[in-house]
């Protein structure tokens, strides 16, 4: 599973330029599952979300949590994160797991996000042809594996 965490001032996802969620202050996690994860990846990545500490204190060092600041996550599912290109400079997908063992992963990722921070998360549609803004506060990427 790779997750890239980014700290937005605010995201949102369109289909067919009508916008379906958005956020402000907080994160916006696109998330590839890939062949092999299980519930255990998806735990251990809602551990990881919650605990790091990338918004700024009054000092500008990064001390405080999504919860520490109220920020919301808008969750998006590309399985693209998970393309190689060992075989020339045509990405392969094979790395990235079918739908039907993809979407099950990545809706206990997001249940599990919403135990944690209840209604502050959104998400894209799975599988949906989407079109992602994002006004990265910083820029803050973090690459989780």
């Amino acid at each position: 599973m790779k997750m890239i965490v980014q700290r937005v001032r605010s995201a949102s996802v369109a289909i067919d330029h009508k916008t379906i969620s958005e956020i402000k202050k907080g994160y916006l996690l696109l998330v590839g599952i890939g062949v092999g994860d299980t519930t255990d990846d998806v735990q251990r990545l809602v551990s990881m979300v919650m605990k790091i500490r990338i918004f700024p204190d009054a000092e500008g060092k990064m001390q405080h949590s999504i919860a520490e600041v109220g920020g919301e996550i808008l969750v998006v599912s590309q399985f693209t994160l998970l393309a190689n290109f060992a075989k020339g400079n045509r990405p392969s997908f094979h790395d990235a797991a079918k739908p039907e063992a993809a979407q099950p992963l990545f809706e206990a990722l997001v249940e599990g996000l919403r135990a944690q921070l209840g209604s502050k998360i959104s998400t894209g549609v799975f599988g949906a042809d989407m079109q992602v803004s994002l006004c990265n506060d910083g820029p803050v990427t973090i690459i989780l594996e």
